[in-house]
């Protein structure tokens, strides 16, 4: 009998821990997808702004259509990728980074787009939409950090699979997009 509530209560005991971990596991799954969604809103509003931008920069580039192209074939390749897909969306959304970052490299080669009131505002939405993002982006790869943590942990790593626990990529900039841009028109 003795014996028997022993074993009761060893069960009893590892039962309300696994029931504990797998709660922080949902837990810190969604802080994450919260976290994303808040990105995913400024997202949505810099994929609206881009055609904009491209227009503006289309009547004073036109030759530079190549680098026009590029913005817009990131931008429906960012797009494309489900939404519930956050590492895929990431790597999708370093890419776009990547090329928008040449059309305000060609505003310096073009005085006249560098002047033009349209394009500093359409330039400084892009910029204020940047910052959002730069803070749901903190936020997002602090909620990313705690998830990843607490699913490499012990003794929460015993049982992750078993919880299909999650891991998720941190939102950051690629090192190549930590370069200058180089616009050559030689």
């Amino acid at each position: 009998m003795v014996t028997m509530l022993i074993i009761l209560g060893i069960v009893l005991f590892i039962g309300v821990i696994l029931v504990g971990i797998y709660n922080r596991f949902v837990k810190n799954k969604n802080m994450v997808k919260d976290a994303w969604s808040n990105i995913d809103v400024a997202l949505k509003r810099r994929y609206d702004l881009i055609p904009n931008l491209v227009e503006t920069v289309k009547g004073y580039a036109s030759h530079e259509k190549e680098t026009l192209e590029a913005v817009i074939q990131a931008r429906n390749a960012a797009m494309a990728v489900p939404s519930d897909d956050i590492n895929k969306q990431i790597q999708a959304e370093n890419q776009l980074q990547k090329t928008l970052r040449s059309i305000f490299a060609l505003s310096e080669a073009y005085p006249d787009l560098k002047a033009n009131t349209n394009f500093l505002q359409l330039q400084d939405k892009l910029n204020e939409i940047e910052e959002n993002l730069e803070r749901a982006r903190r936020y997002y790869n602090g909620t990313v950090r705690e998830n990843n943590t607490y699913g490499e942990s012990f003794p929460a790593v015993l049982v992750a699979g078993m919880f299909n626990y999650q891991h998720f990529d941190y939102f950051e900039a690629e090192p190549e997009s930590r370069e200058n841009v180089k616009v050559s028109f030689s």
